[in-house]
């Protein structure tokens, strides 16, 4: 049985309670930002993208180790969110943006996510490298400079980024600008408007 789709409400009160880092909190605000723009983009529901991306690590804190096969994030969540009667698209979303659970990406939230999941963490750490640490004095041309130097934030795989954007179809660069743009749009909540 399927309950009504989560609000947002309800889904960052799920946040706060699962994640305390500060950095993933950040993390999970910027995904959503920027499927939210997205999901405008695309004409679709942005209300269930936005809470897919918001809760799409929310068990990762407590159970990070992926290759659990039993509570190894997103495992623990997925059960979770099942439990809870979530919508069958926000859970599969969630599986198939960890493509080591072999989950294909099939509907357009599952790419959108896959797309955004980890470009926003490296536009985090350009925004951090610069002195007044405010996003909204990084521009493109800043990103496609970090994105070069493979050694700075060398854990981000630029090639799954890469291969995720393709299968969103949209040019990288394009993809950089507008999550770019829609994480500068929620700047004061992602707690990068430099103060």
């Amino acid at each position: 049985m399927t309950m009504p789709q989560p609000t947002r409400d309800e889904a960052w009160n799920l946040v706060c309670e699962w994640i305390e880092n500060d950095g993933l909190r950040k993390h999970v605000l910027a995904v959503e930002a920027a499927v939210r723009a997205y999901a405008r983009k695309f004409g679709t529901n942005e209300e269930l993208w936005g809470v897919t991306a918001l809760v799409h690590d929310l068990d990762y804190e407590r159970f990070p180790d992926m290759d659990d096969e039993v509570d190894g994030h997103p495992r623990t969540a997925l059960r979770l969110f099942e439990e809870m009667g979530w919508p069958e698209e926000l859970i599969h979303a969630v599986a198939a943006h960890a493509d080591f659970l072999g989950v294909p990406a099939i509907t357009p939230l599952d790419k959108t996510l896959r797309a955004c999941d980890e470009i926003t963490g490296l536009i985090i750490a350009t925004t951090y490298v610069r002195p007044s640490r405010d996003i909204r004095d990084v521009n493109l041309k800043s990103v496609q400079k970090k994105w070069k130097d493979r050694r700075f934030t060398a854990a981000i795989d630029r090639d799954e980024i890469t291969h995720n954007v393709e299968a969103l179809g949209m040019p990288l660069d394009e993809h950089i600008e507008f999550v770019l743009t829609a994480m500068q749009e929620n700047a004061a909540e992602l707690g990068l408007d430099g103060s």
